[in-house]
């Protein structure tokens, strides 16, 4: 079964379903990397719904064969800690090795950035929720290229199609792969009348721009 764009459109509306998207146009959300946007999606509350997680995985595993190859991937790589619940799942499932990966080291015990084991050499596909900007996801990255290890695939569960994770993946030479996007979220979120055709222009508006989406807002 291919990834298609029903998939990512199934994957966006589960999303919406259990209200892991929120769109706040007079408060707007900040994230890790600074950024402000009218819109902020949490997949972690798929935790919460058994029946929903397990589709997503479904479809995760469905990416995986399709696009990057079971016989390409030696580990498992969640990242901490948004990614370890999909990783963890996607581990079992596959029967591979896991491991996950922290942003920073422990300033006690080990001192470890990363949690397992991981040998050179391996090739490590790298699990994360979401992406934004592809900062803290491409560190991951770096951390398994750092002790030795390969990666070369990168997937998420929603991108907000930001440029700049873009760049930071293709400069990166690691490839990133996506249940569902930003575009495909909004097209959902107005069919299903989860936002009015205003409200979807205008979180449009911050994705083609969002350096100077919060100034000519007011915000900045």
């Amino acid at each position: 079964m291919e990834h298609t764009e029903n998939i990512k459109m199934e994957a966006a509306k589960i999303l919406l379903d259990i209200k892991a998207v929120t769109l706040n146009l007079e408060k707007p959300y900040r994230y890790t990397s600074g950024i402000l946007s009218p819109i902020y999606c949490d997949n972690r509350l798929l935790m919460s719904y058994p029946e929903k997680l397990d589709k997503m995985i479904d479809y995760m595993l469905n990416l995986i064969i399709t696009h990057i190859g079971i016989n390409n991937i030696d580990v498992i790589g969640g990242t901490s800690t948004a990614g370890i619940p999909y990783a963890a799942i996607l581990s079992e499932r596959l029967n591979l090795p896991m491991i996950y990966l922290k942003k920073d080291k422990e300033e006690h015990g080990k001192y470890n950035k990363i949690e397992g084991v991981l040998k050179n050499n391996q090739r490590v596909l790298i699990v994360e929720d979401l992406i934004s900007t592809g900062g803290s996801s491409f560190a991951a990255v770096e951390t398994v290229r750092e002790a030795g290890g390969i990666v070369n695939e990168c997937i998420a569960i929603f991108t907000y199609e930001l440029e700049k994770a873009g760049s930071v993946f293709s400069e990166g030479k690691c490839s990133l792969h996506t249940l569902t996007n930003f575009l495909v979220l909004m097209k959902v979120a107005e069919k299903e009348r989860y936002v009015t055709q205003a409200e979807k222009e205008k979180a449009l508006e911050w994705n083609k721009d969002t350096a100077g989406w919060a100034k000519k807002m007011g915000y900045e």
